[in-house]
C-alpha cells in the first residue's frame, strides 16, 4: 500500500486523474500481481484522489487474492462475463480530463476505454510511473543481484558447451536448461552468435556449425521467480582468435571499463555512454559501434534509462542498467562486453562478476 501511496502522488504530480494498468510489467510493480494477458480485462486503477481498486474477472478472482496484491487491502471487483468491465471502471472514476494507461496496454483495451471514457485525454503510464521504478529500492537492487549471480552461473558452464562440429542450435539449446536450472523462471533470450554472426548484435540462434578459429558472441537473459531481470554477455573463442580480433577486444574491454568507472550519481546517461564511445573512436572503430550503451533493467529486460547520446537525464542512486559496448565487424567477426550496473551513492556497482576478459576454448 505504501507503493501504491507513491503512485497515487505521482499520478497527481503528472497531471493525470487516474492510472489504468493491465498485466505487464507496470501492473506488477505497483501491485505485486503477476496477471496473464487475457482479452479479459483485468486492471488496476489507481485515482490521483481517491481510493485504489482492482477489476477483475471472477474466473481470476482467486489468483489475484493469492498473488501479493491480495495480501495489501486492495479493493478487488470482479465482473462476469456478461457484464462491461469498461463501462464499471468509467462509472467509477467519474469526473476525469486524463488517464494514463499502461505502457504495455494491449490496442483493443486503450481503444474500449477510450470509448468508455469520451474526451477523456489518454497518456502512457510511464508520464508517473517512470521516475519511480527507475529508482530501485535496496529490495529490487538485491533482487537483480540475484539475477545477475544466476546469469553468471550460466555463463560459467559456456566454454563445456562449445566446441568446433556444434550448431549455434545446439549450444543455444544447452544453455536455455541451464538458464533454467539457474534458478530463472522464464528464459528471455539466447544469442550464440559465432563467426560473422557475431557481427549481428541481435542474432538469435542458426544452424551454423561453429567452427574452430571462430569467434562466439553469448548473450543471454532471463526473468526470475521474482520477476526481476538478468542480462550479460561474453565473448568466447573456439582456439587461438586471430591477431585483428584479439587487437580490438582489447580496445571494447577498455571501453568497457572506462563506461563502468564513469558511474556516479549525478552524470548523465549520455556522458556514460560517450566514455564508451570517445575509447573505441580513438582507436579507429568508431563506426562498428553501432547501438547505444546501454538500457535500464528490472522487471523488463529493457526499460528506463537509457545510455544513449541525448539522453541528459543525471544519474541517481538505485539506477539499473546495463554497459554493453560493441565492435562489429560485418562479414567477419563482432564482439560486446556486458555488465548490469547498479548507480550507488558514490559509483557504480557491477552485478556481473564473470570474467570480461576472451575465454579460450581448447578442444
Amino acid at each position: 500500500m505504501t507503493r501504491i501511496d507513491e503512485v497515487r502522488a505521482a499520478t497527481a504530480a503528472a497531471g493525470l486523474g487516474a492510472l489504468l494498468l493491465t498485466p505487464g510489467p507496470d501492473l506488477r510493480y505497483v501491485s505485486g500481481y503477476h496477471a496473464h494477458a487475457l482479452e479479459r480485462l483485468t486492471c488496476l486503477v489507481v485515482p490521483a484522489a481517491g481510493e485504489a481498486f482492482m477489476m477483475v474477472p471472477r474466473l481470476e478472482l482467486p489468483a489475484a487474492q493469492a498473488s501479493p496484491a491480495g495480501r495489501i487491502g486492495l479493493e478487488f471487483v470482479p465482473w462476469d462475463e456478461t457484464d462491461d468491465p469498461y463501462a464499471v471502471v468509467a462509472k467509477r472514476l467519474g469526473d476525469v480530463a486524463s488517464v494514463g494507461l499502461s505502457d504495455r496496454m494491449w490496442a483493443m483495451q486503450s481503444l474500449r476505454f477510450r470509448d468508455a471514457l469520451p474526451g477523456v485525454e489518454q497518456h502512457l503510464a510511464g508520464r508517473a510511473l517512470a521516475e519511480l521504478r527507475m529508482r530501485k529500492s535496496p529490495a529490487e537492487v538485491a533482487a537483480l543481484r540475484a539475477a545477475g549471480a544466476a546469469i553468471d552461473a550460466v555463463h560459467e558452464q559456456v566454454p563445456g558447451f562449445l566446441r568446433a562440429g556444434r550448431t549455434e542450435r545446439e549450444v543455444g539449446r544447452d544453455i536455455a536448461d541451464a538458464i533454467m536450472t539457474a534458478g530463472h523462471a522464464v528464459i528471455d533470450f539466447v544469442i550464440v552468435a559465432s563467426g560473422p554472426n557475431g557481427a549481428s548484435p541481435h542474432h538469435d540462434l542458426s544452424d551454423r556449425v561453429i567452427q574452430q578459429g571462430d569467434q562466439v558472441v553469448v548473450d543471454i537473459g532471463g526473468t526470475m521467480p521474482s520477476g526481476y531481470c538478468s542480462d550479460s554477455t561474453r565473448n568466447y573463442s573456439v582456439g587461438e582468435p586471430d591477431s585483428a580480433y584479439a587487437a580490438y577486444f582489447e580496445v571494447l574491454r577498455r571501453a568497457q571499463e572506462a563506461a563502468c568507472d564513469f558511474v556516479r550519481p549525478g552524470v548523465t546517461c549520455e556522458a556514460v555512454d560517450a566514455a564508451a564511445r570517445q575509447v573505441i573512436e580513438e582507436a579507429g572503430y568508431g563506426s562498428y559501434f553501432i547501438h547505444r550503451t546501454g538500457h535500464g533493467i528490472g522487471l523488463e529486460s529493457h526499460e528506463e534509462p537509457y545510455i544513449v547520446s541525448g539522453n541528459t537525464r543525471a544519474m541517481e542512486p538505485g539506477f539499473a542498467f546495463s554497459i554493453e559496448p560493441g565492435i562489429y565487424l560485418p562479414g567477419e567477426h563482432g564482439a560486446r562486453i556486458e555488465d548490469i550496473v547498479v548507480c550507488g551513492e558514490s559509483g557504480g556497482e557491477r552485478l556481473n562478476l564473470t570474467t570480461r576478459d576472451l575465454v579460450v576454448v581448447y578442444q
